[in-house]
């Protein structure tokens, strides 16, 4: 399983980003996918989840209302769409898929595969 991560930058304080997930080796809507971000000094921590087959999607409360996972099963490709963005935003995005049931869908053991990371930098 190999995930491909993109989309992160440079944003000033109140705009917008799209991050990709492109997978393959697995079909993605058979798994949950998941976004993590890590600051640096901070631990990894959940960003925002999506069930397979496009289900139920959680998220942190620090992104509620701001931030939207979705998934295109065509493209077999997990989005992350992130609005009005914070400069506590700031870490390194990580796309994680794996067999997370709802108790383990925020924390890194529900995922065995991994990407290798988008940085997101956000200006205050």
């Amino acid at each position: 399983v190999q995930l491909q991560a993109s989309g992160g930058g440079l944003v000033q304080a109140g705009g917008s980003l799209r991050l990709s997930c492109a997978a393959s080796g697995r079909t993605l809507s058979l798994y949950a996918t998941g976004w993590f971000r890590q600051a640096p000094g901070k631990e990894r921590e959940f960003v925002a989840a999506i069930r397979p087959s496009g289900g139920n999607k959680f998220y942190a409360d620090a992104v509620k209302g701001r931030f939207a996972i979705s998934i295109d099963k065509a493209k077999n490709t997990v989005y992350l769409q992130m609005n009005s963005l914070k400069p506590e935003d700031t870490a390194v995005y990580y796309c994680a898929t794996g067999r997370a049931i709802v108790s383990t869908m925020g924390t890194t053991r529900g995922y065995d595969s991994w990407g290798q990371g988008t940085l997101v930098t956000v200006s205050s």
